[in-house]
This record gives C-alpha cells, sequence and structure tokens, in this order.
C-alpha cells in the first residue's frame, strides 16, 4: 500500500488551520456538503469546534453513486465528533443528461446537489453553503466546479491553500480517521464517458470493489466498468502482491462474481482519473504500458 503524502513539517498547515478557524467563525451560519471524504471530514470537524452545533450543519446526499462504505465513514465521523447530520436524497439518475455520462457529467450532478442543498439552506435560514474542494482540486478535470460557483456554494480549504498533504497532516494530528483514507469518488467515475449510467452498473462496480477490500487489498483501488470487463485498477506495491498466479485467480474470480464476465488487471497501477486520461480529457502523463489480462 502506498503511504498518504504527509508534510515535512505542519507548521504552514497549522496556520492555514487558524485561518480557517477565523473563516468559519466569520460566517453567520453553515451548512456543509458532507461526503465523508477526506476533505469534508476535517473541514466539517474544524467547522463543529469552531463555531458549535447551533451554527453548523453536515449535510448528506445520497443517490446510488454513493458507496456505502463511504456514507458509513461520513456517519462514522459525525458520531465522533458530535456532529449533527442531515441525510436527503438526490436525483441525478433523474437527468438525462447526467445518466447520458458525458465528460461534464459532474457538473449535472454537483447541479443536483447544490440545489437540494440550497433548498435546505433557505428552508433552515443558513446563511452560507461549503464543501471541502481544495486547493489541489482547482488544477484538477472538476466540471462540478462550475455547478457549485452557480450555486454561490464556498470551498474554504482551496480559498487558504490548503493542499490534500496539508489536509491528512491535520486530520492524523486531530485523530480523524479518515487521514489515511484514499479518495473515493462516486462510483460513476468508474464508467467510461458515453457508456450510460445505470443502478445495475454502478452495484457491480461498488460489489466488485467491496469483496476486493474484503480479500484485502487495500490502498488505491478502482474497479473500472468496460461493459462486460472489469478492469481493475490498484496501487503498485497491491498489484505486486496480487499478481502471483494463485492470489490473480481469486481476485479475478470475485470481481466476475460481482457482476463482469471477465476481469483483467491494470499492469500500470492505479491512476487517478485514468477514465479522463482514456478518454482524451487530461493529456496522459504517466505510463503507456498496453492493458493486459492476468
Amino acid at each position: 500500500m502506498s503511504s498518504p503524502q504527509l508534510l515535512d513539517s505542519p507548521s504552514a498547515a497549522l496556520e492555514r488551520e487558524s485561518k480557517l478557524i477565523s473563516w468559519l467563525r466569520a460566517h453567520d451560519s453553515l451548512l456543509l456538503g458532507f461526503s465523508g471524504g477526506v476533505d469534508s471530514a476535517y473541514l466539517a470537524c474544524v467547522a463543529i469546534e469552531a463555531v458549535g452545533p447551533e451554527r453548523f450543519l453536515a449535510v448528506i446526499g445520497r443517490s446510488a453513486s454513493y458507496p456505502v462504505e463511504q456514507w458509513q465513514m461520513a456517519r462514522d465521523v459525525a458520531v465522533r465528533a458530535g456532529i449533527t447530520v442531515l441525510e436527503v436524497d438526490t436525483h441525478e439518475m433523474d437527468d438525462p443528461r447526467y445518466v447520458a455520462n458525458p465528460t461534464n457529467r459532474c457538473y449535472f450532478c454537483k447541479s443536483e446537489l447544490w440545489s437540494v442543498l440550497e433548498r435546505v439552506r433557505a428552508d433552515r435560514g443558513i446563511a452560507t453553503i461549503i464543501d471541502g474542494t481544495n486547493a489541489d482540486d482547482l488544477s484538477d478535470h472538476r466540471p462540478g466546479k462550475l455547478a457549485a460557483s452557480e450555486n454561490s456554494v464556498r470551498s474554504p480549504l482551496a480559498e487558504l491553500g490548503f493542499t490534500k498533504a496539508d489536509i491528512r497532516e491535520l486530520s492524523r494530528a486531530r485523530g480523524i480517521p479518515t487521514w489515511s483514507q484514499p479518495s473515493s469518488p462516486c462510483l460513476s467515475s468508474r464508467l467510461p464517458y458515453g457508456t450510460p449510467v445505470t443502478v445495475t452498473r454502478l452495484s457491480a462496480v461498488e460489489r466488485a470493489e467491496r469483496s476486493l477490500r474484503e480479500l484485502g487489498v487495500v490502498g488505491n483501488l478502482r474497479v473500472r466498468h468496460h461493459g462486460d470487463t472489469a478492469r481493475i485498477e490498484m496501487d503498485l506495491a497491491e498489484l505486486h502482491e496480487w499478481s502471483d498466479p494463485d492470489r490473480a485467480t481469486l481476485l479475478l474470480a470475485v470481481v466476475c462474481a460481482a457482476g463482469f464476465v471477465s476481469a483483467v488487471l491494470d499492469p500500470r497501477g492505479f491512476r487517478s482519473g485514468s477514465l479522463n486520461v482514456l478518454a482524451g480529457v487530461v493529456p496522459d502523463l504517466g505510463a503507456s504500458a498496453p492493458l493486459s489480462g492476468s
């Protein structure tokens, strides 16, 4: 398993955290789009400490693309930190533009999420909606950023220059269990652009990834949906461990049992946003080894 990138010295991150607390306190009340990932978990824990439960509400948007394991992590973090959580359903699957899975699919998803949370904000008289976008995210292909901007969502971590390494280091110092958690974008990100998003496909991906975790795969993991075939990406250290013929046979078998006809191990290992590379949305700056089966 590859270790999360951490800072050599936390001093700069601690200074940012102090500024974050001041930023949060400067707002009358806050509503956080809370996924339970590394960034939103950290922001939720700082916010509840900074402004208290009377001025802070975390909201989870539930849909077929939201992994159950991440929902459980969000609930666990909330219980540990004494955070009040509201769960709402989002209906991006009812939007044919989202289901068509274009390269800006995330825009339609986030538009639905923020419109639902805006209604919650207005109903409860909350002043400001925030999210966990960090400074590293600003250079990535994230169509959802436009939806956030259109709905006046603020991103204090990005605005104050927090990197993912800052957030992991500060989360570890606070004892937040997500500090070493791999990033886990929505399940729809496992489908190549142009492949329609369906509950059946999302469920197959979720079952396959859960089975691999239960088998013992750790670190970054993606089961990419390519029709009847699943392409499995994992950290290179894990790939080495699971490339033994007997272990690889077991690994591929559990993925097929989740709903695929065949499965392959990607010899290039985990690459964040690899489907963006395959679609030509972003350039391929990594290895160019061909795919092969196992």
